[in-house]
């Protein structure tokens, strides 16, 4: 299996994962998946990427312009999960130099990646994929040499950027909080192993880049949940 990818279940089981990081190679399924129906085709998720002159863009074309030119050149992004060869779901983990600006100033020595946004498709909702999400996110940071993971939740009553995930499912990753952006956003920190920090870790298999994760439970419920949250609807 190549090293940007990552397998959760049994190969031949219809509720088997694979996660990869959006390439030029994938950009084609990350495409498919933002304009299926609810996908977030409004922002393509531009919200903590995007200067000054796209986010004045009134054209939506232009945002997905912009994260199709930064995947083409070379730039992380995020990642993707597939189920039976179809792309489900996508969280957006990379360089936090790569965002606009988001949580603290200080970063934490050896480099930090920010997970910022999760899409899952409605059939797969309050299935526990944002938490497998996350834990495919922090291997990609990991991979790529991250000394922190660092993400920005809210609580589950709050009224807006739910897209970020909420405070509970990064606590039960290990997460820990060490700020708050305005009133609804809390700043959480993972520190990776080889810091000095004491972490609780996601469990990795002995197979390399095959992280454990039990079986999902499947749902047909399109009702808007904690996997992704009320606002943007889109998103």
């Amino acid at each position: 299996m190549p090293r940007n990818e990552k397998a959760t279940g049994d190969a031949n089981s219809p509720d088997s994962l694979v996660f990869r990081e959006v390439n030029e190679e994938h950009w084609p399924d990350l495409d498919r998946l933002f304009e299926s129906r609810g996908g977030p085709k409004n922002c393509w998720c531009m919200l903590w990427r995007s200067n000054s002159e796209e986010r004045r863009a009134k054209d939506k074309s232009v945002l997905k312009a912009a994260l199709r030119d930064r995947v083409f050149r070379g730039t992380s992004i995020g990642i993707l999960a597939y189920m039976n060869d179809q792309p489900v779901a996508w969280c957006s983990v990379a360089p936090k130099e790569t965002y606009r600006r988001l949580g603290e100033p200080v970063d934490p020595p050896g480099g930090t990646w920010s997970i910022a946004c999760f899409y899952v498709t409605n059939s797969l909702r309050h299935t526990g994929m944002t938490a497998r999400l996350i834990t495919a996110a922090i291997e990609t940071a990991q991979r790529h040499g991250a000394a922190t993971v660092e993400a920005y939740p809210v609580d589950p009553d709050s009224p807006s950027y739910r897209f970020m995930g909420l405070v509970e499912t990064f606590a039960d990753a290990g997460f820990t909080e060490v700020a708050r952006i305005g009133t609804r956003r809390h700043v959480m920190r993972l520190t990776l192993p080889n810091s000095s920090a004491t972490t609780r870790q996601p469990k990795v298999s002995a197979r390399r880049n095959v992280i454990a994760a039990a079986p999902m439970r499947l749902t047909s419920s399109p009702s808007v949940v904690t996997d992704k949250g009320t606002a943007p609807r889109s998103r």
